[in-house]
């Protein structure tokens, strides 16, 4: 079912590249809540999100054509066009603190070459496509307890479940995960 979601948008995005605004709207339909999570994740703020995730389907709607599916699954394509747009947004927006110039041009540009930028980016993405891939009660456990912070008993209090059944579904789902990963 993963493989059939995954071919529908692949070719939606080759429609939206050439002007199909109804594969747009089924692009919109497939990703949104998807995109719209990143965004906030990011952003923090739900109001900012909503404009974020307007600007990645202009952007979507503009860059469809340099899709590539041979490269990338187009859901991390998605989800990086997401992730660049909300950190552009809070490099705007965000607390950032003032610099001279002066000062600011003293400081050494330590930053990651985009290569290697975007290879940890698409990493990232495919385990969010992985984690997509689970059963719905791991998935949600395992995304509570690593990207939340929380503890197994709490998460066992939360699902209403014995701390023993959590443990066993983060562990099932952490085993699936490292397969998914070990394919790409």
């Amino acid at each position: 079912m993963a493989s059939a979601r995954r071919e529908k948008l692949v070719a939606d995005l080759g429609l939206v590249a050439d002007g199909n605004e109804a594969a747009l709207r089924d692009v919109y339909d497939a990703t949104s809540a998807k995109l719209f999570g990143v965004c906030l994740r990011i952003s923090g703020d739900r109001e900012a999100a909503e404009d974020i995730l307007q600007q990645v389907y202009i952007k979507i709607w503009n860059r469809a054509g340099r899709f590539d599916a041979k490269r990338s699954s187009p859901i991390t394509w998605l989800c990086v066009i997401a992730r660049n747009t909300s950190l552009d947004w809070r490099r705007v927006n965000g607390n950032a603190a003032y610099l001279p110039e002066s000062a600011a041009a003293a400081i050494a540009d330590d930053r990651p070459l985009a290569p290697d930028k975007i290879d940890a980016e698409a990493q990232q993405a495919r385990i969010f496509d992985c984690l997509d891939a689970l059963e719905e009660r791991p998935r949600r456990a395992i995304r509570a307890a690593f990207f939340d912070g929380l503890t197994y008993a709490q998460l066992a209090e939360a699902m209403s479940v014995p701390l023993g059944t959590l443990k066993s579904w983060v562990r099932r789902g952490l085993i699936q995960l490292k397969g998914c990963l070990g394919d790409a």
